[in-house]
């Protein structure tokens, strides 16, 4: 029996409300981007894939503006005062943002300007500023200039009898100075057209012939911003005056909407109205160029209604999100190994993948294992004679969905199909509504949803007449059914014609379609329903079992956990011993290694190649283990406001998962960082006995050569010992 860690001297925490045992929800946010911005600093990454974390941290930035930091903005605005668990109102918030951001904001310009722009040259891959280029590369982009950007460019003045004009979200913008000769120094605002690359190829002297209208040349290695291009030809568009200077600047607006679904007639409509809306919510966050005078930096601010809080001075180009263009060069000595996803082993050769799942379950893990099979199923049941009705969730499927392909070849070969697309994905709202009205037109059943509720589950049901009578084949996902994120995101797939998981699914998709108000499942966790109080009774059973025995323990991977009541949960079972170790991607409100509360609790995060996206949830239980997988994160959006679900994997499986996923993930210590107490991350580094592990390399040379035995190689992993081990900090990072 193993005897559990004890502090005789140190209390119990016994106030699980203290505001002080949460972390803020947003600066732990904050702290995720820090580590993406991490990776674009590691030497260790190819030189264009560290450019691609650039572009995500800045992307991130656009997004937390859009969605978190409105949010908080309109609760000042509307006088809220009871704040998260941690006890921040609003304006502390905001304030901490800021004080937070601006640093790394300034790191990330560093690591820009003095580092990645740099090495790009010595790549033979050049961002360059127009001042740089030569006489004859300037002409042939004053000549593109002219017959492409130009036609294209509307220059808006303001003055008495002309308004300020309106700033779009995230446009790239120039504020131009020009010297009138009759009204003197005057403003104008030239917006850069978005269906313009940010980065245009700068045409070699020797290759002028070649260079087309797109402005390209085959044997180009040079880019330029395109504002700097249009900032140099503004004599063209101001004929007759002086042009003093032009200054780029850019704005981020609040782009999170709410839909009244009580009043909506159509709630397709009304999400469309929702979405053209978007692009004038109201200010929250102006970009502006460090030499943009003062007179100018206030105008705008003060046409734009913001506050000194929100204007952050960028030195250097604004807007990096827009480097992920770099991407698309054709350098492969720049970029990570590509490598070739595997069928999974109980998949391999067969015709028939009905054949296979009444054998046994089989389980993909993305982006190791294809998503291929995925597509597959839903095509053999779309060709399929003996399949009566094909039931999935939509929520992300991406462009080109070959999913939405087969279910319209379903439907054109007479088979019943109905789909829940979810209209209120954020971000793919329009994407969700082209699919769904494609599938209406084509004949499918096509539902959007519960009213109050997003549907985030990922669940896809085949029922099909066979000799022996009706069977339900199941598909269900920790992950989106898009083969693009399938590439890119750690998730997994889980194939079964389990007879009471599938009774779950069919009965739950007649709450998603139907009325009807099922509240009890079999073997299925669902949310909002049932998987708060079922997954609180697994951490009580751990609880009472490490009373008795000693031996609790608990994994959980996901991406963010926040709910206060789930927290306090872990906290109880930290303070009568039983070991957790948490693997958290993004936001963690929780604070491990506080004596008298958390000294059980090891949390880290690991960020690298590939998303992790894949929830697990593991549940020692004396022996008899218990694994839930499922599309559910510890959030209260997840538990209270979204249909989710968490699923059982046993036997096989389950040891598969645990020792060769999950117990993987938790020996990294190339790629992790531990949580400490004050919301700082610490990257692990290996002890002097042990060899280094970057568990995502380990997966690709590994997971992908598995047999249907598992995997021959499996990496011991103590919870008792190891996990519990400090982080050696290394100030390399």
């Amino acid at each position: 029996m193993m005897v559990a860690e004890t502090h005789p001297n140190v209390p119990l925490v016994t106030d699980l409300d203290d505001p002080s045992l949460f972390i803020n929800r947003e600066l732990s946010w904050l702290q995720f981007n820090d580590r993406v911005l991490e990776e674009a600093l590691d030497h260790r990454h190819p030189l264009l894939e560290r450019v691609k974390f650039l572009s995500i941290f800045a992307n991130n930035l656009d997004e937390f503006f859009m969605i978190r930091v409105s949010g908080l903005r309109r609760q000042l605005e509307s006088g809220v005062l009871a704040g998260p668990p941690d006890g921040m109102t609003p304006s502390e918030q905001l304030a901490a943002i800021r004080g937070e951001l601006l640093p790394k904001l300034s790191a990330q310009m560093d690591c820009w300007q003095a580092d990645l722009s740099k090495a790009l040259r010595e790549a033979d891959l050049a961002v360059l500023s127009y001042d740089e280029l030569k006489g004859r590369q300037k002409k042939l982009l004053r000549r593109h200039f002219k017959s492409e950007i130009f036609p294209a460019l509307t220059p808006l003045a303001f003055d008495p009898g002309r308004p300020f004009p309106y700033i779009t979200n995230l446009s790239m913008n120039l504020a131009v100075l020009v010297n009138d000769p009759v009204q003197g120094e005057r403003f104008a605002r030239l917006k850069v057209p978005p269906a313009f690359p940010r980065l245009l190829r700068v045409p070699s002297e020797e290759s002028a012939d070649s260079y087309d209208s797109l402005g390209l040349v085959d044997t180009a290695n040079a880019f330029v911003w395109i504002e700097e291009v249009i900032a140099a030809n503004l004599d063209l568009l101001f004929p007759g005056v002086e042009v003093l200077a032009a200054y780029p600047f850019r704005l981020t607006r609040d782009a999170d909407f709410e839909i009244e679904e009580d009043e909506a007639s159509d709630l397709s409509v009304a999400v469309e109205q929702g979405v053209g809306l978007r692009r004038f919510g109201s200010a929250d966050r102006l970009e502006i160029d460090h030499d943009m005078p003062e007179w100018v930096r206030s105008m705008l601010a003060k046409n734009l209604r913001l506050a000194p809080y929100q204007v952050f001075t960028v030195e250097g180009p604004v807007g990096l999100a827009d480097l992920m263009e770099l991407t698309g060069v054709d350098r492969p000595d720049l970029k990570f190994e590509p490598f070739l996803p595997a069928t999974p082993p109980t998949f391999r050769g067969a015709n028939d993948l009905f054949a296979v799942m009444r054998q046994q379950d089989v389980l993909t893990y993305h982006p190791y294992d294809s998503f291929a099979p995925v597509v597959e199923l839903v095509r053999q049941a779309a060709n399929d004679p003996k399949v009566l009705t094909i039931k999935q969730t939509l929520y992300r499927v991406g462009p080109n969905s070959p999913i939405v392909d087969a279910l319209l070849e379903a439907r054109e070969n007479g088979r019943q199909v109905s789909v829940l697309v979810e209209l209120k994905a954020r971000f793919d709202e329009e994407n969700n509504l082209g699919w769904a009205r494609q599938l209406e037109k084509a004949g499918v059943h096509v539902v959007y949803g519960l009213v109050g509720l997003k549907t985030h589950c990922k669940l896809l049901l085949i029922v099909r007449r066979e000799t022996s009578g009706i069977r339900r084949y199941v598909h269900m996902a920790t992950g989106n059914y898009n083969p693009v994120t399938a590439r890119i995101y750690t998730d997994f797939g889980f194939f079964t014609c389990d007879d009471e998981i599938a009774a779950d699914v069919s009965e739950l998709f007649n709450v998603l379609t139907g009325y009807a108000h099922q509240t009890e499942y079999r073997k299925l966790l669902v949310a909002p329903s049932t998987m708060r109080g079922q997954f609180a009774a697994r951490i009580d059973r751990e609880i009472e079992r490490h009373r008795q025995h000693g031996d609790g323990y608990l994994a959980f991977k996901m991406n963010a956990l926040v709910d206060k009541r789930m927290i306090q949960a872990l906290y109880l079972a930290s303070q009568a011993g039983v070991k957790i170790d948490l693997q958290i991607r993004g936001i963690c409100a929780l604070r491990p290694g506080i004596a008298g509360l958390s000294e059980n609790i090891r949390v880290t995060s690991i960020v690298g190649r590939f998303l992790e996206h894949a929830r697990i949830f593991y549940f020692r239980n004396g022996g008899d283990e218990e694994m839930l997988l499922g599309s559910a994160d510890l959030m209260p959006r997840n538990l209270n406001r979204r249909v989710e679900v968490l699923f059982p994997v046993r036997d096989r499986l389950l040891g598969l998962i645990r020792d060769s996923v999950l117990f993987v993930h938790l020996k990294d210590n190339v790629q992790a960082r531990q949580l400490q107490a004050d919301n700082t991350y610490v990257r692990l580094h290996p002890g002097p006995d042990e060899e280094s592990l970057d568990s995502q390399a380990w997966m690709l040379e590994n997971f992908a050569a598995r047999t249907e035995e598992g995997i021959s190689v499996a990496l011991p992993y103590d919870p008792d010992q190891s996990a519990r081990r400090e982080p050696t900090p290394d100030f390399r990072d």
